[in-house]
């Protein structure tokens, strides 16, 4: 089985209990190591507080150390997904829709993999995204490998009136 399928089973209620929900799993690699990326939201969509994040981080050690789910040394970093955060749920597009986002998709559409443009429609499986000179494509949710949203003066001025 998948092992983020089993660290997700673990994860996910320990973040319920503070009122948060994941937005991404993924391992990260550096010097020091391998690094478990947990990104971690208010279920409400305000704030990410960073004392939350350590309380949600020293009871996912816990976890993980005692059910042995991961055998490689690592490090866990519990973190905000940030301002011009990474898109992974289609409530995610729901979300930030009419804000610019950079798309890669798995396979090829209209000969091309990476896409940049402002997120539109969204329905059960499908994401409209107008791309330069106006043109609207859309996307299956499951072709898209990786999206994130692009730091505009919008998508600030959002975050910031979200913020208070």
């Amino acid at each position: 089985m998948d092992q983020f399928f089993e660290i997700r089973k673990v994860v996910e209620p320990v973040a319920a209990d503070y009122g948060y929900e994941v937005v991404r799993l993924k391992w990260l690699g550096s010097e020091d190591g391998k690094i478990l990326q947990i990104m971690v939201e208010p279920t409400d969509g305000g704030r990410t507080n960073i004392d939350t994040c350590g309380k949600i981080s020293g009871d996912i050690s816990a976890i993980l150390d005692v059910e042995e789910l991961i055998s490689d040394k690592y490090n866990l970093e519990v973190t905000s997904p940030g301002i011009d955060r990474p898109l992974t749920r289609l409530k995610d597009y729901e979300r930030f829709g009419g804000m610019e986002a950079k798309l890669e998709t798995k396979l090829q559409v209209d000969g091309r993999k990476r896409f940049k443009g402002k997120i539109g429609k969204v329905d059960e499986e499908n994401i409209k995204v107008e791309i330069e000179g106006g043109e609207v494509i859309q996307l299956r949710f499951n072709d898209i490998n990786e999206a994130k949203l692009v730091m505009t003066d919008e998508l600030i001025r959002e975050a910031l009136k979200a913020s208070k």
